[in-house]
């Protein structure tokens, strides 16, 4: 199994994010199975302030690669990141077309 963490912003604005979180109590049924049919074994999403936090476990032949590839041909997934959009911002130091940003582990125990 993999593991892999990212993070991103949401807007700086109440109502966002109360209908972003509201939005990941129900997420459509469709993306569920895009993650999963990508690998993905389990994902969560922590939240702090403005901060949002992403842990995905994965199995072994997960890629990032193969799974933003799939993304791209997904018309669903499509949609629910261009509705996501409404919500994020991207962090400072992002790459171009990337929203989510890896996060290296520098400790475990």
């Amino acid at each position: 199994m993999k593991r892999f963490c990212y993070t991103l912003d949401l807007k700086n604005d109440n109502k966002l994010k109360d209908e972003y979180i509201k939005h990941h109590k129900n997420v459509w049924p469709k993306i569920i199975e895009s993650m999963k049919e990508s690998g993905i074994i389990k994902a969560e999403i922590y939240n702090v302030g403005d901060r949002l936090f992403l842990l995905i476990d994965t199995n072994d032949k997960f890629t990032e690669k193969n799974k933003k590839k799939l993304d791209l041909k997904n018309p669903i997934v499509q949609k629910w990141e261009s509705l996501m959009s409404n919500y994020q911002k991207k962090i400072e130091f992002s790459k171009t077309n990337e929203k989510w940003v890896k996060m290296d582990k520098i400790f475990e125990l």
